[in-house]
């Protein structure tokens, strides 16, 4: 998959803006998650655009921004480690197409015994 232009296009401040709204969030569904199921979520922490999620039956994963390359990187337990761009809205793998919010979601999914499961 190649970049799209309008990645060139994304200024730094807008990557920040971005990412930091989709690390809330995903933080704030990890934590509801997290209550509701705290034998899936042990803990969940977001310090200094690092977010770390510890999921007992899987692992830890680290999510964090990468300024410099205006990405989030992933390093999962399931799945290793890879790099999402933000294309439409959205964060996306150039090397596989995948969305960051479809793995997590596919793997906690297993962890809940749930394949159909969605952060």
């Amino acid at each position: 998959m190649r970049a799209p232009p309008e990645l060139a296009q994304l200024t730094p401040q807008a990557y920040h803006k971005q990412a930091d709204e989709f690390l809330n969030d995903l933080l704030d569904r990890l934590e509801a998650l997290g209550d509701e199921r705290p034998d899936i979520i042990a803990d969940s922490e977001y310090s200094q655009g690092v977010l770390t999620l510890s999921v007992p039956a899987l692992g830890t994963y680290v999510i964090n921004k990468q300024p410099p390359n205006k990405q989030i990187w992933l390093s999962s337990p399931v799945s290793g480690p890879n790099r999402y761009d933000l294309i439409d809205g959205e964060w996306v793998s150039l090397r596989d197409g995948s969305r960051l919010m479809a793995v997590l979601s596919r793997e906690l999914g297993r962890a809940l015994d749930n394949p159909d499961y969605a952060l």
